[in-house]
């Protein structure tokens, strides 16, 4: 909260901190930098100042009032300046760097300096993908944000072969994980829209790249690369950091590596070989990756910790292991919250809101699934009495590691280890139909915890013989007395004097004949030490022989005697001498519970992947429809077949009743769907869920649909709704048309595309020869399963050049029109059927918008006006029968030929000399004989109305 009294010490800082902070290096807008100052004395507290000081009034306290300006010219020209109580500041902490994807600085006193110091240095640094400074701030209440990924980036350019001068574009990449204390490295060829780098950021889910920064060397490939490579971690919500060209050479990693890495990440050398790195560890082989693994070494100060020292794993990231989704796709199905809105949503609104009913902070699957969706007993139990109640144990063996944990983390681990053998229970019985399921339940989790838990016995044994139990109830972690010796003896004089102290509270309240702790209280006071306290009414017949006053305040005055200055002082003697010998046992009982790290890790990755199976049996039972287990193919095999298949976030909307639909996509037959139908009618949720479907299928869920079958995707393409970006010089189309490129770059005939309106963005000619040129090329080349929604009605004819792309549209009604002023009732029934849909409806949804009543006339109008120009006569044909055409186009032969030819009676000739008005009376009088046919025949009369 916001403090007053800290504010007005802060509006009389020493002007000398205000000619510090102003030659402090600006930040640049981009970098999005965050500075607090520490300012520590009595009690430490968080400020900030100029912009950042505006930046917490708005998003903090939502109030300029807590702004304070220091120096002359008050509000007018002075330094703006926020204080904040730690709280606050760590919260801030949290959301700069996990939500706002901001950058931090926090700044401490110059040594000697205390509370109102004018000098500071930079002590903390920190970013969205290294929160390694920062760990014990961000994370001091609570352990439910994982660590991010951060990432290094090296582009390099080498020969496509012996003796082709064409280049090939390769990229290294090398990303940490701190939390689990991983390493990994990539090395691949990418195209010019970096397509693969941008589906390794997703899979990873990086939140800062490391690249280096621009050179002005005239490597203009370098920088357009460069220039690229940022537009794709912008499209994918990842900080950038710039670091000089010269971190990024491979020279001294490998030396460095094998510091950081175990005995059990480093592979023996081949026999006969040197002992050279690049040999024990395969990784710095790669041609690019160790460039960027140095880069990304030196970033995060690796080696500057010793607690890094032997303790990372390394691994190389195989891409094609992987399904490859790109950013686009993230944000067309919703997969994740969009960047920078981080906790702005509900759970349902994501897949992976919806899906995330994990319990802990840490995270062959169908048929596991299926075994707890069968098992609710099980399945509960193990969530409500076991899950619920784990900490995250990578985050506990980290602060062991660093040496920074309490006793407090020691029973934490404690209590894990006591719900093991219940849960190691609730797993053997669980029921199942399937005889192999106990099998697989036993190799991937029965067998691991069993080991696990006898080898966290011994840790049982040690907690239970050397902390107080007893006190754990009172939230006291302390070391029992009878542990050692030497506490045993502390603690027994610690009981003497605390019966002395008692009896002494006895005899002077028999003195003075006051009731003891109602009128004469005996407090352990910061200032005086044990001392007595009576009100100043009743202290006035205090003896000045018998009793030394101490102090008077408010609530009392404060007295004591000989004796109880003599307890007192053997009191804080003897509790000194306690606490410190409890603190190098503490130490001890730390040390011996580091040794069972690799054991607490190993539970907490079993621990993690039962939480993520046990979480989707979970929303796949409680789903308004329940979900059911697919039949998933392998790779370029088999069909999509989807019964009564759903959107899994928006069947659990509230007052949301969900039509279902089936959707079958045949290989050859009809892998290409183009759906058409009005808008608002559901073509969107339609080939959304598709991908939504397939995603959870490969993920090992089940899915919102009463059958299903599908084979496995590499990848998940998406081209849906792009928005401006104009800040970056990014319009709609161009965005749109960025994002299709990557879709025909990288798409294979085991993808998935899923393209909503593709062309909308320019006008309407240039929109569909993009849109026709782009489905016949994924048609006729990727041959990859599309679902291509459109409203340019005319793509469909496409069926008529491939007979594996089939036509499809959503249902709409449409009523009849009751009178001239009637709007035609339309109601969206939300099925897809086969054929074309013949019209969009969108004027209809501007009505529904409340549009007034004349701009929805003018627009009907324009919209007639239009389809005249363009030649287009099927407003001439709605709702007129063929045969009622062909009678329409014979009494228009008839009447020609009459008026050509006349018949027996009348003139052979038509007069030359004849006037122009008495040819147009005679042809109104041939028009009247004929009027009787023409008004009894609409189509005729339509084509009238036109003329």
């Amino acid at each position: 909260m916001y403090d007053k009294e800290k504010a007005q010490n802060e509006t009389t800082a020493d002007p000398g901190f205000i000619s510090f902070f102003n030659k402090l290096p600006k930040k640049s807008p981009e970098t999005g930098t965050l500075r607090l100052f520490h300012r520590t004395g009595t009690d430490s507290y968080y400020a900030v100042y100029g912009s950042d000081a505006l930046f917490v009034a708005t998003n903090v306290y939502h109030t300029n009032s807590v702004l304070k300006y220091l120096g002359a010219g008050g509000k007018v020209a002075g330094l703006p300046s926020v204080t904040m109580k730690t709280t606050v500041a760590q919260m801030l902490l949290r959301e700069a760097l996990t939500i706002r994807q901001m950058k931090v600085e926090i700044w401490i006193p110059e040594s000697g300096q205390g509370k109102k110091a004018s000098k500071f240095i930079l002590d903390k640094e920190a970013s969205p993908g290294n929160l390694q400074a920062v760990e014990d701030l961000l994370f001091v209440d609570t352990d439910l944000t994982t660590a991010p990924i951060v990432m290094a980036i090296k582009i390099a350019s080498t020969a496509a072969s012996m003796g082709d001068k064409t280049k090939v574009k390769t990229v290294g990449i090398a990303f940490a994980d701190t939390s689990v204390r991983e390493l990994g490295v990539a090395d691949f060829v990418d195209n010019d829209l970096f397509s693969n780098t941008e589906s390794l950021i997703i899979q990873l889910s990086v939140k800062e790249a490391i690249i280096p920064s621009g050179t002005a060397s005239g490597n203009t490939d370098r920088d357009v690369d460069l220039n690229k490579l940022k537009t794709v971690l912008d499209r994918c919500g990842v900080v950038v950091t710039e670091r000089k060209p010269s971190e990024f050479t491979p020279k001294a990693i490998a030396d460095d590596l094998p510091r950081l890495l175990s005995d059990a990440a480093k592979p023996s050398a081949v026999e006969g070989s040197s002992a050279d790195a690049s040999v024990t560890i395969p990784q710095l082989a790669l041609p690019t990756a160790p460039s960027a693994l140095s880069a990304l070494s030196t970033y995060l100060s690796l080696l500057s910790d010793p607690s890094n020292h032997s303790a990372f794993s390394i691994r190389t990231h195989d891409l094609g292991q992987y399904m490859r989704l790109d950013a686009s796709a993230l944000r067309a199905l919703n997969l994740t919250e969009a960047p920078g809105n981080a906790g702005t949503t509900t759970r349902n609104t994501t897949l992976l809101g919806l899906l995330n009913k994990c319990k802990t902070a840490q995270a062959r699957r169908q048929n596991m699934v299926e075994m707890f969706v069968e098992d609710s007993n099980s399945r509960r139990s193990l969530q409500d009495e076991y899950l619920k109640y784990m900490p995250d144990l990578h985050r506990l063996s980290k602060r062991f590691q660093r040496k920074q944990a309490s006793l407090e983390d020691v029973v934490r681990v404690y209590q894990v280890v006591l719900k093991l053998p219940g849960m190691i229970e609730t797993l053997e019985g669980v029921q199942t139909e399937e005889e192999e399921y106990p099998n697989l339940l036993e190799e991937i989790y029965l067998q691991k915890l069993r080991e696990q838990e006898n080898s966290l016995s011994k840790y049982s044994e040690m907690v239970e013989q050397t902390l107080d139990l007893k006190e754990l109830d009172k939230h006291n972690y302390v070391i029992r007395p009878d542990y050692d010796p030497r506490l045993q003896e502390l603690a027994e004089k610690l009981t003497e004097v605390r019966d002395g102290l008692d009896e002494e509270h006895r005899e002077v309240g028999d003195d003075l004949n006051m009731q003891l702790d109602k009128k004469l209280h005996l407090e352990n006071n910061p200032t005086y030490g044990y001392c007595f306290r009576l009100t100043k009414n009743d202290a006035k017949g205090l003896s000045q022989k018998k009793y030394t006053e101490l102090g008077t305040t408010k609530s009392g005055v404060f007295f004591t005697t000989k004796t109880l200055k003599r307890l007192a002082e053997d009191y804080l003697d003897y509790s000194n001498k306690y606490n410190r010998t409890q603190a190098g046992l503490v130490k001890e009982v730390i040390v011996i519970a580091c040794t069972y790290i690799p054991v607490l890790e190993s539970l907490n990755n079993v621990l993690a992947q039962l939480d993520v199976i046990i979480s989707f049996a979970h929303v796949s039972v409680n789903a308004p429809e329940p979900h059911v287990k697919p039949q998933v193919l392998p790779s370029g095999e088999g069909n999509v077949i989807l019964r009564d298949a759903r959107h899994p976030c928006l069947e659990v909307q509230e007052d949301v009743s969900f039509i279902a639909n089936d959707i079958e996509m045949i290989k050859d037959k009809s892998e290409f769907q183009i759906i058409t139908g009005p808008n608002m009618g559901g073509k969107s949720t339609y080939i959304r869920q598709v991908g939504v479907i397939s995603l959870m299928a490969q993920v090992g869920c089940f899915v919102p649909c009463s059958e299903a079958r599908l084979p496995i995707f590499d990848s998940v393409l998406c081209r849906v709704g792009a928005g401006d970006s104009q800040l970056k010089g990014v319009s709609t189309f161009m965005a749109e048309m960025l994002e299709t490129a990557t879709i025909l770059r990288s798409a294979t005939k085991n993808s998935l595309i899923i393209i909503d309106e593709l062309g909308r963005g320019t006008s309407t000619y240039d929109g569909f020869g993009l849109a026709w040129a782009i489905s016949e090329h994924i048609a006729s080349h990727i041959h990859a399963f599309c679902l291509f929604a459109t409203h340019f009605h005319e793509l469909t004819a496409l069926d008529q050049q491939l007979s594996h792309v089939k036509n499809l549209h959503v249902v709409a009604h449409v009523g009849e029109k009751k009178g001239e002023e009637e709007k035609r009732e339309i109601t969206l029934l939300y099925k897809v059927e086969p054929g074309i849909s013949d019209q969009s409806f969108g004027i209809h949804v501007a009505e529904l918008a409340n549009f007034p009543e004349s701009v929805v006339k003018l627009a009907k109008a324009k919209a007639d006006e239009l389809e005249d120009f363009g030649g287009d006569d099927q407003d001439m044909n709605v709702d007129v029968p063929a045969e009622v055409a062909d009678e329409g186009i014979k009494i228009v032969e008839e009447f020609l030929r009459s008026w050509a030819v006349p018949k027996d009676g009348e003139d052979e000739v038509m007069d030359e000399e004849i006037s122009a008005e008495e040819q147009f009376e005679q042809l109104k009088a041939h028009v009247d004989k004929y009027l009787p046919q023409i008004e009894k025949n609409p189509w005729l009369k339509s084509l009238l109305t036109t003329f």
